[in-house]
């Protein structure tokens, strides 16, 4: 049985269709708000390598904090991460995790894909 997990923030109309989603398809998730328990910096590794993407990709590069930290020059993948870890609101949503693979929500259709 496969193990499904929804980093979620129930104020993102994005997240809450995934969310939809997933108790459509009768998934059983484990839901971890993101905001509210950020992942360590080993768990954001993970991610990336489920994702098969750099640290930049994962991040909302339009929030406010992105450019008051500056981060559109940095190219340590290091300090991204721990940018993202100190600033979980970076970390691009949803992301849905099935087995060892993971997806951002965007768009839906590959939570569906991820799903199968």
């Amino acid at each position: 049985m496969s193990t499904v997990t929804i980093w979620h923030n129930p104020r993102c109309s994005k997240s809450r269709n995934s969310m939809t989603l997933l108790e459509e398809k009768g998934v059983d998730a484990k839901v971890v708000k993101y905001l509210d328990t950020p992942p360590t910096k080993e768990e954001l590794k993970t991610l990336l390598s489920q994702l098969a993407m750099s640290a930049r990709e994962l991040m909302r590069t339009k929030e406010d904090i992105y450019k008051e930290l500056g981060l559109k020059d940095v190219e340590d993948e290091e300090k991204l991460i721990e940018a993202m870890v100190a600033n979980p609101k970076l970390i691009e949503r949803p992301i849905v995790i099935k087995d060892s693979k993971a997806v951002i929500g965007r768009p839906i259709e590959n939570v569906v894909e991820l799903l199968g």
